[in-house]
């Protein structure tokens, strides 16, 4: 990652984080991951080559650039959902800005909605959206990911009790091998075993 984009990173984190502190409506708030989950996931994706990369929840685009530039160094692409018209706009801004616009694919609508009718495969998932239905994101992602692929869940220690049946469906699905990372909110990183 270059200076100038890390530097572009941090002013959006910032702003985001100032944005959210005002703002008092939750649909409204960035709600972005930690820049230690950011690295996480740009890391995950170098290590694994993942090239076809998907994101429930780009808000502002924080994480998505993250993603977008780590697939810009394994050759991939990534598609992001997100319900927010406002937010497309943001994050589609954003991602001009960070010259990653032509590496993302902006999916606008309800999240479940679109993953029950987005083809696969997929070699690296995320899931930084509305907490209630990660379960039913599980449902209709893993079936997409590859054997190999990593399925990477945002914010399961800061909210366990919500995500607690996501968690217990996670580590006792034979076909996963997961563990939860302390970064960050908290990332339940979950590798497809077949």
């Amino acid at each position: 990652m270059d200076r100038t984009l890390a530097a572009f990173l941090d002013e959006i984190w910032r702003s985001g984080e100032e944005h959210d502190a005002r703002e008092t409506e939750r649909p409204k708030r960035m709600l972005n991951i930690t820049p230690d989950t950011g690295r996480l996931l740009w890391i995950l994706i170098h290590a694994t080559r993942a090239t076809r990369i998907l994101e429930v929840g780009t808000s502002n685009a924080y994480s998505t650039i993250w993603l977008a530039d780590a697939a810009r160094a394994t050759g991939g692409r990534v598609i992001t959902l997100e319900r927010s018209p406002e937010k497309v706009k943001l994050a589609r801004e954003n991602l001009t800005r960070a010259g990653l616009a032509d590496r993302v694919e902006i999916r606008e609508g309800n999240a479940a909605e679109t993953l029950a009718a987005l083809g696969g495969p997929f070699h690296f998932v995320f899931l930084d959206a509305d907490r209630a239905n990660y379960s039913t994101y599980l449902d209709l992602t893993l079936p997409k990911l590859v054997p190999g692929g990593l399925l990477v869940a945002d914010n399961v220690t800061s909210h366990a009790q919500e995500l607690a049946d996501y968690l217990t469906r996670v580590k006792s699905n034979p076909a996963l091998l997961s563990v939860t990372v302390p970064i960050g909110k908290g990332e339940e990183v979950s590798l497809k075993l077949r």
